[in-house]
């Protein structure tokens, strides 16, 4: 009895002991360690923890985010009066906005129109859910207008939000949506690969009218397999259409069999309509991975309205092909948004001069002329002058980088940054310079600089309009390190500037979902691979994000492909998409640099070489002053080769 007294006793000392240790250490912890606890009870959902590092954090610059995580929390059970307080408190900063739409999504679930609308008359920021919820708001009133001009968000390729699928129901319930649009949501949503959603948007058709769920499966998981077995009448429309889906998941796993099928019996069985929709697929998909039929598969399409997907992928065919009047006739049937982006500008442009019209394609140049962009250079090269960086670059007076410095919002994004918060502070960052003149846009910038936030350097840099300063827009940091590493491995140090500019934004600490890391986001393996042709001694997978080796690294490698495929084009993209990748890409001819980047199929890929390019082009000029033609570093790709490695690549896409 007494030892179960004494055990007791004990336990009850250590539990008393512990709970002082713990109440120690809090106090002890620093305002930054405070805030980090704060954060991580907030992401936790614990409010209890959250008030308990929050006490100490009356004075840190980061107290409007400690009383956002506080209120937003609990945002559900919060009154009327409080949220407005706290709006009131923070109009004028990233929370008070964040903490409006999180409110006003509260108001729309509630279905409290009055006050959502008067919130909303105050909210700046693009939203698609709360844009649904305000016009059921307007529904409420008898607007029945709200529910007009709907395709949009009726055609989003993913899954819809709670409020837009709460106007969707609104709408199924007055009969607005009919069959056929369900189903055209639903081919829209296999083309971008979103099943899940797909079935969700089947659940609005009659249970008449629902294709068997077997089937569906089956079409979506073996389409091939599916398609091989079908009945000998499409007539039931429920048959037909999921034949209809299954034909558009083979079209993106093998165009060449599928454009075979629609040879066949199955392009036999389909109505005129939904074989020229499955041609449009095919030739979708054909161009994206060059198929020499492509364009000809275009043309089985007939007189289908081509989306600006396909639109631009039919562009892209031609441009591989020479195809110059099919260029225009693209480009001519894309929607008006999609013909003023700077691409199709250009392409648009060239296709006129190839044709004779000069006077027409200089119009077009002009359009997009002296933009520091991957097109801006070449539009300026075809009106025959090479860009150079502005004679006279504005700096900050002492002044502009005293208020950057005293500005509430960039002092908070810094420290978000700091503390590892980054996607925070980015959000902070942005919201901050959003109205900010070109002065005040490159003292912030040079405040950044200094404070070695090099992405947000060169992010609000790039933003001016009339006053620049290209040593902002294009910095040098580590440049000894760059500059010895570079001239060791025989690169052009424009080339590996303008490549890490666009990988990391120079931000040393930087590590992508897949694994890269670094300044130039060096994936393990080929870590690994490189350590080994380098003769590395003692490396350890730790060492790839220091700064000095993970450059040894990336210019390593950059000289290992630009060896294998003898073009910086080719190797920008292996750089980014892995060699073999790069290989495939090029075509039976020689293609001019423009068109290969142009067409690579990867987004990211794509957007990545024509970036690295420009901003290589800019580098020479920051580092030698010397501007060179970007039309000289495209060069021209030679042709696929059959005797040539093979192997995987790195999944970086």
């Amino acid at each position: 009895m007494i030892l179960k007294y004494f055990r007791n006793l004990s336990s009850v000392l250590f539990a008393a002991v512990g709970t002082a240790a713990a109440a120690s250490a809090a106090a002890a912890q620093s305002p930054d360690q405070a805030l980090l606890g704060a954060y991580d009870a907030y992401r936790a959902g614990n409010a209890m923890r959250l008030e308990r590092h929050a006490k100490d954090l009356d004075e840190h610059v980061l107290r409007p985010w400690v009383d956002y995580w506080r209120i937003a929390l609990r945002l559900e059970d919060k009154s009327a009066e409080e949220v407005q307080a706290f709006l009131k408190q923070y109009r004028s900063a990233y929370v008070g906005e964040m903490l409006r739409g999180d409110w006003l999504r509260v108001l729309g679930k509630r279905r409290d129109w009055q006050a959502f609308e008067r919130e909303a008359t105050l909210y700046t920021r693009e939203d698609l859910e709360i844009r649904c919820y305000a016009r059921l708001a307007r529904l409420s009133r008898g607007e029945e207008s709200a529910l007009n001009d709907m395709r949009a968000i009726w055609l989003e390729p993913k899954e819809l939000p709670e409020g837009c699928a709460r106007l969707v129901d609104a709408m199924m319930k007055r009969e607005r949506i009919p069959t056929t649009a369900i189903w055209q949501r639903v081919r829209v949503l296999f083309e971008n690969g979103q099943i899940t959603a797909a079935k969700t948007a089947l659940a609005y058709l009659p249970k008449d009218e629902a294709p068997d769920e077997r089937s569906l499966a089956e079409a979506a998981r073996d389409p091939k397999r599916y398609l091989s077995r079908l009945p000998e009448s499409l007539e039931r429309r429920p048959v037909r259409e999921v034949a209809v889906l299954a034909g558009v998941r083979y079209a993106r796993d093998e165009p060449e069999a599928m454009a075979k099928a629609l040879e066949g019996s199955l392009g036999e069985k389909l109505p005129p309509a939904e074989l020229r929709y499955l041609w449009g697929r095919v030739a979708y998909e054909g161009a994206r991975s060059h198929h020499e039929l492509a364009l000809r598969w275009y043309a089985r399409a007939e007189d289908l309205q081509l989306s600006d997907a396909q639109a631009t992928w039919k562009v892209r065919a031609a441009l591989r092909r020479g195809h110059w009047q099919m260029v225009r006739e693209a480009i001519d049937g894309m929607s008006a948004e999609a013909r003023r982006d700077q691409a199709w500008t250009y392409w648009y442009g060239r296709a006129l001069a190839t044709q004779g019209d000069d006077t027409g394609a200089r119009a077009y140049f002009l359009r997009i002329a002296g933009q520091p962009s991957f097109y801006g250079l070449l539009a300026n090269e075809e009106l025959g002058y090479v860009a150079a960086l502005p004679e006279v670059a504005y700096v900050p007076t002492e002044e502009d980088l005293a208020a950057a410095k005293a500005h509430p919002g960039l002092a908070r994004a810094a420290a978000l940054i700091r503390l590892g918060l980054r996607s925070e502070g980015v959000d902070e960052w942005i919201f901050s310079i959003r109205y900010f003149d070109d002065h005040q846009l490159l003292a912030a910038s040079q405040v950044a600089l200094r404070e070695q936030i090099y992405d947000r350097a060169i992010h609000t840099a790039d933003r001016t309009t009339r006053s620049h300063n290209y040593a902002l827009r294009y910095p040098v940091p580590f440049e000894d390190v760059f500059r010895e590493y570079a001239r060791s491995q025989g690169l052009d140090e424009a080339w590996v500037f303008g490549l890490v500019r666009q990988e990391s934004r120079f931000i040393s600490g930087a590590r992508s979902p897949a694994g890269a890391a670094g300044l130039m986001q060096v994936m393990p393996h080929t870590a690994r691979f490189v350590a080994g042709k380098m003769g590395m001694r003692g490396y350890r997978p730790k060492n790839v994000a220091e700064v000095k080796t993970n450059i040894a690294m990336g210019t390593g490698y950059m000289k290992i492909v630009l060896e294998q495929l003898g073009h910086t084009v080719l190797a920008s993209a292996a750089y980014n998409a892995g060699p073999n990748r790069a290989r495939r890409w090029r075509d039976a001819r020689p293609l001019e640099g423009a068109i290969y980047a142009e067409t690579i199929p990867f987004t990211e890929t794509r957007e990545y070489v024509k970036r690295v390019m420009a901003n290589s082009v800019f580098y020479a000029a920051v580092l030698e002053n010397k501007p060179t033609p970007i039309k000289a570093r495209l060069g021209v790709i030679p042709p696929r080769s059959g005797a040539e490695p093979a192997g995987d690549d790195d999944d970086r896409e």
